[in-house]
């Protein structure tokens, strides 16, 4: 894969189908993968968010995932393909894990949602292969959760917990999880578990889920798009303005 760099963060160019046979090479090979997607929010909080953006940058494959991101890459020159969001990610390394035999650990979300989601996903990936999952509210002992999930056997593990939490975490234990692959994955569990709507299609293909959020949530999303996302344009703004002084 190509490694690009987009207002400071790396970020690698690649479709969900080359991500995932990247992902089963490395598992066949047994080579520790670290996971990461980058949004607008995320590569804007990186830069004032110290160890965030150092557990961004340790990841082996960071993916674009916000449509937003993807068209300000072009913008600025990058040849950028697709995005590769973390749902669908989530999905496809499942099918690929139960054709495969790998086991996967689910850890993130609300105990019910987290059951839920290992529920379903084992009902529609026949043959998937459930090391174990845990609700995503550990920290009095955080010790204890991964010496569970190395215990567990467990080849990919999926992280479904807010950023920066899911990344840091990540991080900090990388070396200790005992898995071969490890991504985190955000709300994930809430949509599988039909707690949450994913956006339609069409505003999918537009790069409107954040539209979508906010309609959903608006008391809590509104202010957040709104400031990351102005964040965002001018940063994209200044960085185009640079490069045409350059030329």
């Amino acid at each position: 894969m190509q490694r690009i760099d987009v207002l400071g963060c790396p970020m690698d160019v690649a479709s969900m189908d080359e991500t995932v046979d990247l992902i089963d090479s490395a598992l066949a090979g047994g080579r520790f993968t670290q996971h990461v997607v980058v949004n607008v929010a995320k590569l804007v909080n990186m830069r004032k968010d110290l160890e965030l953006d150092a557990s961004v940058r340790e990841c082996d494959i960071i993916n674009i995932d916000g449509m937003g991101v993807v068209l300000g890459a072009r913008l600025l020159g990058h040849d950028v393909p697709e995005r590769v969001t973390g749902v669908d990610l989530f999905h496809a390394l499942l099918a690929m894990s139960a054709r495969r035999g790998y086991s996967v650990f689910l850890l993130g979300a609300r105990d019910e949602v987290v059951a839920e989601t290992a529920r379903r996903v084992q009902q529609r990936y026949s043959g998937l292969q459930l090391a174990g999952y845990h609700h995503g509210y550990f920290w009095n002992d955080e010790q204890a959760m991964v010496e569970r999930i190395r215990a567990s056997g467990a080849q990919l593990l999926f992280v479904a917990m807010t950023s920066p939490k899911k990344e840091n975490f990540i991080n900090r234990w990388r070396d200790q999880l005992g898995v071969t692959f490890v991504m985190g994955v955000g709300g994930t569990f809430d949509v599988v578990a039909g707690k949450v709507k994913r956006a339609p299609l069409w505003m999918q293909r537009w790069g409107l889920e954040w539209l979508y959020r906010v309609i959903q949530e608006p008391g809590r999303m509104w202010k957040r798009y709104l400031v990351t996302n102005s964040k965002f344009a001018w940063l994209l703004l200044k960085e185009k303005i640079r490069q045409l002084r350059g030329r």
